[in-house]
């Protein structure tokens, strides 16, 4: 089966915030529902619901400082580069993150997941792993972090409500890396920087 490829939409808030933006493909990517790629440097979205569905946040190691995330069941952390946050809002959840230092950006994505039926009614609950509990596979000419599911023999320990893989994989040029896909499943490729080739095929930040 050959790749689709879908065309991200720029999404701007003030001057605070910037984003590459996926949505209305989830028959294509399910159980995601939506990805923002986005860069944010002071307070944006005032505390906001969540309900039914995941939303996750992935620091990249290049953000220049961490999130402060906060929500109406009692959670209140850091999330440092190259942490991840994982809310699965269940019956419902208010929501709000915000850069910890003001004028430095964060780099990062927002990525949206559908819980199962049975979970969209549960009581909502944060799972998150820091950045040195994230496992790291080096291989030649490339570095993979897992920061949810398994690549190889290595497995992250974070143990969230639906069976996805994320893997944040940074190349070399010209190098080439091999990402087994499971029968019955199907893989989102999200370059990030430069040009990516799978199966032949080119894309860079403004495809998916």
């Amino acid at each position: 089966m050959m790749p689709v490829i879908a065309t991200v939409q720029r999404a701007n808030h003030g001057s605070h915030f910037r984003a590459f933006g996926l949505r209305g493909v989830s028959e294509l990517i399910n159980p995601f529902i939506g990805i923002d790629h986005a860069w944010m440097s002071a307070p944006t979205f005032p505390a906001h619901p969540h309900t039914g569905f995941s939303a996750v946040s992935y620091l990249f190691l290049d953000s220049e400082t961490g999130i402060e995330n906060q929500d109406s069941v009692g959670n209140h952390n850091l999330i440092k580069p190259g942490g991840l946050h994982w809310m699965a809002a269940g019956r419902g959840v208010i929501h709000e993150e915000v850069p910890a230092e003001v004028g430095k950006t964060v780099h990062s994505l927002q990525i949206f997941v559908g819980l199962a039926a049975a979970d969209r009614g549960r009581e909502p609950y944060a799972l998150g792993i820091e950045p040195q509990d994230v496992p790291v596979v080096h291989l030649p000419g490339a570095r993979v972090r897992v920061p949810v599911g398994t690549f190889g023999a290595v497995s992250s320990p974070l143990k969230p409500p639906a069976e996805v893989i994320m893997l944040d994989i940074g190349l070399e040029a010209e190098a080439e890396l091999v990402v087994p896909v499971a029968a019955g499943y199907a893989a989102l490729v999200m370059p990030i920087f430069g040009t990516v080739a799978v199966d032949g095929q080119h894309f860079d930040r403004d495809d998916l």
